[in-house]
């Protein structure tokens, strides 16, 4: 009994070394596969003549070119369009201005209209008022646009323009004792100064 169970390991032993050997055949034969696969690259790149090199690098050249050339014309065609799109923001930037201030004209219209037939002055003179007043509201509601210099101001050079000076016994500072154009900021920039007279301190 003792005889047969080692007969049946050394069968078994003999049957392991066997399939080791066929996986170390099986390894070395898929090797050599690739190293044939391997030279075989090799060789159809050393096949390339001169002639057929030159070829190649002559086109991806030409490649090279058509797609600067594509990116070339891709840019030029991009800064035109925003040249374009500034003018047209720079010609159009005052075009909801106007419109609003469309309404103001035709009261105005009107109002000439009026005054060639009206016998009471005064009533020209209020409409011509009324305009005024809506035109400014429109102007500082919808714009920001501000109005600035009033007689007593106190002086201020970064906001007046003093055309004249007088000297005033009572006066203690610098202040506007006439405003002869008044001054507008756009929001908190000065688009226009006052022009104005000021009355100083006597001396």
């Amino acid at each position: 009994m003792a005889e047969e169970n080692q007969n049946e390991e050394t069968e078994q032993t003999k049957e392991k070394t066997e399939n080791q050997a066929e996986n170390t055949e099986t390894k070395a034969a898929e090797g050599e596969e690739k190293a044939d696969s391997a030279d075989a690259a090799k060789s159809e790149e050393k096949e390339l003549t001169p002639e057929e090199k030159i070829a190649q690098l002559e086109k991806e050249n030409a490649d090279l070119k058509d797609q600067l050339l594509r990116r070339a014309a891709d840019f030029d065609n991009y800064r035109k369009r925003m040249m374009k799109e500034k003018q047209e923001t720079f010609d159009y930037a005052n075009a909801n201005l106007l419109g609003d201030l469309l309404d103001s004209l035709d009261n105005f219209d009107r109002t000439i209209d009026a005054a060639a037939t009206a016998k009471d002055v005064k009533s020209v003179v209020d409409g011509i008022k009324m305009i005024n007043k809506g035109l400014v509201k429109m102007l500082e509601d919808k714009y920001g646009l501000v109005s600035f210099g009033k007689e007593g101001d106190e002086f201020n050079p970064d906001e007046h323009e003093a055309i004249g000076r007088t000297e005033d016994e009572k006066a203690k500072k610098e202040t506007l004792m006439q405003v002869y154009l008044k001054g507008y900021k756009l929001k908190e920039k000065i688009i226009r100064h006052a022009k104005v007279m000021v009355k100083v301190p006597k001396a």
